[in-house]
């Protein structure tokens, strides 16, 4: 008799990191590589209301915060996303999950001076695929290697701390994109930058889900337009959904899908920096 595999649950230790879906649909850009759908014929503004993510911090008042992470597809396209990192930033830390299309040295700037506003950090993540050019560009789209590298070098000349995630979409050697990217920095003069290198979801069956010890579902939840998720890859996804609001919400998740087989092979966080 053939055994039958269940799926490991995880139980969240502590809601350290909040992350809010701006937005699951709108985004500038198509990249290849993206684990988001996209209609293709119209853009989608499914915006999330500022009032709820007022309702939400009010609901985790009592919760040690020590990130909101503000994602998307593309969360610079909300049209009260300035307002909604100045209220996200009188409670912690913010970290802001970008394309970096919209980092020009006039927002750098903007960002700067929010920053300075009060006590607490803006982190800025970016990502790319690969250390050449024409590789990057393939996987995501074309511009992409370039506009990156200029906004980690204006960030880093405003003293920004930054991310850069290398979604590992050719199944390259850790040490070889670490070197590689070490150099780049060097020659681009980008400091204050840490690599964070992922394994990438390329839309293929893994029904091999392992136990990580230390995943973003054990640190944080989601909150989406439509109730609350384990991560924000599950977002939208009925089986990471935990609650409708951060009234009532489960601190257990039972890893069922594709996504999950790609954080338990990362054995770590794929989307929170602490």
């Amino acid at each position: 008799m053939a055994s039958i595999c269940t799926a490991p649950v995880y139980k969240m230790e502590a809601l350290n990191n909040l992350f809010i879906e701006l937005t699951a649909k709108n985004c500038n850009q198509r990249c290849n590589c993206c684990f988001i759908k996209f209609p293709m014929s119209k853009m989608v503004k499914d915006f999330i209301p500022e009032e709820k993510i007022r309702e939400a911090l009010e609901d985790t008042k009592n919760e040690n915060l020590y990130c909101i992470y503000l994602t998307g597809a593309e969360p610079m396209t909300h049209p009260d996303f300035n307002s909604i990192l100045r209220t996200c930033l009188k409670r912690c830390n913010v970290s802001i999950c970008t394309n970096g299309s919209f980092l020009n040295e006039k927002k750098i700037r903007f960002l700067s001076k929010v920053e300075g506003e009060g006590n607490n950090q803006i982190f800025l993540q970016l990502s790319l695929t690969h250390f050449n050019e024409q590789e990057n560009d393939r996987a995501k789209y074309r511009g992409n290697f370039r506009q990156t590298i200029f906004a980690l070098k204006t960030l880093s000349r405003y003293n920004f701390n930054s991310v850069l995630t290398v979604q590992n979409f050719y199944s390259l050697d850790k040490a070889e994109i670490e070197n590689n990217f070490n150099r780049i920095f060097n020659e681009q003069q980008i400091s204050n930058t840490d690599i964070k290198v992922i394994n990438s979801y390329n839309g293929e069956e893994m029904n091999d889900i392992s136990v990580a010890g230390n995943t973003d579902c054990m640190h944080g939840r989601c909150l989406s337009n439509d109730g609350i998720y384990a991560c924000p890859f599950l977002a939208g996804d009925f089986r990471g959904r935990v609650g409708s609001s951060f009234k009532n919400f489960s601190d257990s998740f039972r890893a069922e899908t594709n996504f999950c087989s790609v954080c338990g092979k990362n054995s770590g966080k794929m989307f929170s920096i602490g």
